[in-house]
């Protein structure tokens, strides 16, 4: 499906969520209102920023004020070494098959003792501010199939509810539980691409906000992705951390404590793509 503008929004866990909200507003001050878009692209901690974005509910800057503040009572979980390098063993064994690392990363998750579905549900509702899928804008939320390790594009005519579909693109394997939606279960839309910007493939004009810019071996560099879609015709934006944003996200990208700091170098950050974001999105 083609169209005018996209907007990507990659994954990031909630430092990631914390800047793309930053990046937005700071934006939208200077006068470039993403929100427009005909299509929006939600890969794990972009789809939570995109369902709420697309909801009609919260402007720019409320969605931004809802990232700062104390993040006491929430539960920091971590992206370790050890983790880390099980997903390294498995790309090196699936010798360049994307899928069969996909498949790996999944027989991982499955096994792994990440607690109860429904309570990591629980956790996705109450984040969002509407459970259900815009009406006048396209929203494509991202997962992957954690049996088959097949790429899975839920929007509203998916069959799939938004919770669910937010719930799987946010399954990070190892981390938390795999999601089940209509009988089968899903994991991170990450495990394919950061960004999944290639899904915005046939869309004029198109920016990618990416707090991961890094892809490894399987799974493309959200700049790869950006170029094919360059040399399709489109005009795009690619927008990554900056230095500064990168060292106040530190290690953990998953610690709530650091999703408001993320959210104040986001917006920080956002003036110096404000002139490249108007010509890409206004033509």
């Amino acid at each position: 499906m083609g169209g005018d503008t996209a907007l990507v929004l990659g994954g990031g866990g909630l430092t990631g969520i914390g800047w793309e909200c930053g990046i937005l507003y700071g934006l939208a001050r200077a006068g470039v209102d993403l929100t427009t878009a005909d299509l929006v692209v939600g890969t794990s901690a972009g789809s939570v920023v995109g369902a709420q974005l697309t909801s009609g509910m919260l402007t720019a800057q409320e969605l931004y004020e809802r990232q700062l503040g104390d993040a006491a009572g929430e539960i920091a979980e971590k992206l370790g070494a050890a983790l880390i390098a099980r997903y390294a063993v498995a790309m090196a064994r699936s010798r360049r098959d994307a899928t069969a690392y996909r498949q790996r990363v999944g027989a991982m998750a499955l096994a792994a003792d990440t607690g109860a579905e429904a309570e990591r549900r629980e956790v996705l509702a109450s984040r969002l501010v509407s459970h259900d899928w815009p009406a006048e804008r396209r929203l494509v939320v991202t997962a992957v199939d954690a049996l088959s390790g097949e790429p899975a594009d839920f929007d509203r005519e998916s069959g799939a509810g938004l919770v669910d579909a937010v719930s799987a693109s946010c399954a990070v394997p190892g981390v938390w539980p795999p999601v089940t939606v209509g009988g089968r279960r899903f994991i991170d839309g990450g495990v394919r691409s950061a960004t999944n910007a290639d899904l915005a493939a046939g869309y004029r004009r198109v920016v990618v906000i990416a707090p991961i810019a890094l892809g490894s071996g399987l799974v493309p560099s959200a700049s790869a992705q950006a170029a094919r879609l360059r040399k399709a015709g489109a005009r795009v934006l690619l927008i990554t951390p900056s230095a500064a944003a990168r060292k106040v996200f530190g290690r953990n990208v998953l610690d709530p404590a650091r999703r408001d700091p993320a959210a104040r170098a986001g917006l920080a950050q956002a003036e110096e793509h404000a002139v490249e974001a108007a010509a890409v999105w206004s033509g």
